[in-house]
């Protein structure tokens, strides 16, 4: 059950990153329009700027997940580095606790705020006016698998032998003995 819910889970990352890449895709592609339609032809736009933003903008917060998964995220890891493996491990248990808080956090706070907008029927500002709650709907999204994915972390980090359920970054990579490592280097005639 924990096995599958991990695979699940890496699946779901996987899927919102296509949609990230989609969404960064269609941002670019609207790019490349705007500068024809204001720099070729001298017609205003209206639309694309905005487009641009909120795909972008989604674009990250759907692909976290992902990001996540492989281990993508900015970190510093000099006081990790000089830690013992065991002691290596907690941290990052407790990292991934204290990344999965502030994930639940940001969950409900971006959920209040596109519910507002449903609700409200806010509007952006500009003259395209579309309605607030699409482009904040990837907020509360993107947080909410960002919890199932740190739910999944924490699992792989605290069960012993769950670093094989998915390519992971997380999992320890074997040592090859040199004499493995001797039979496994061919060598070539100079």
């Amino acid at each position: 059950m924990i096995k599958a819910y991990i695979r699940w889970t890496g699946n779901l990352s996987r899927l919102f990153a296509i949609l990230s890449t989609i969404l960064i895709i269609l941002a670019m592609l609207v790019v490349c329009q705007m500068i024809l339609m204001r720099y070729v032809f001298r017609v205003a736009t209206i639309w694309q700027t905005d487009f641009v933003v909120f795909s972008a903008t989604a674009a990250m917060f759907v692909g976290a997940p992902y990001v996540l998964l492989k281990g993508g995220h900015v970190g510093v890891d000099v006081v990790e580095l000089l830690l013992a493996d065991k002691s290596r491990a907690r941290l990052r248990l407790v990292g991934a606790v204290l990344g999965l808080i502030f994930c639940v956090i940001m969950l409900a706070a971006t959920w209040v705020q596109f519910h507002e907008a449903w609700v409200g029927d806010w509007k952006h500002s500009s003259v395209w006016a579309p309605p607030l709650w699409i482009p904040l709907l990837a907020l509360p999204v993107g947080f909410a698998m960002l919890c199932l994915q740190y739910v999944a972390q924490i699992l792989v980090l605290a069960m012993p032998g769950m670093h094989a359920v998915v390519h992971d970054p997380l999992a320890v990579v074997p040592a090859i003995s040199p004499d493995e490592h001797s039979s496994k280097v061919k060598e070539y005639p100079r």
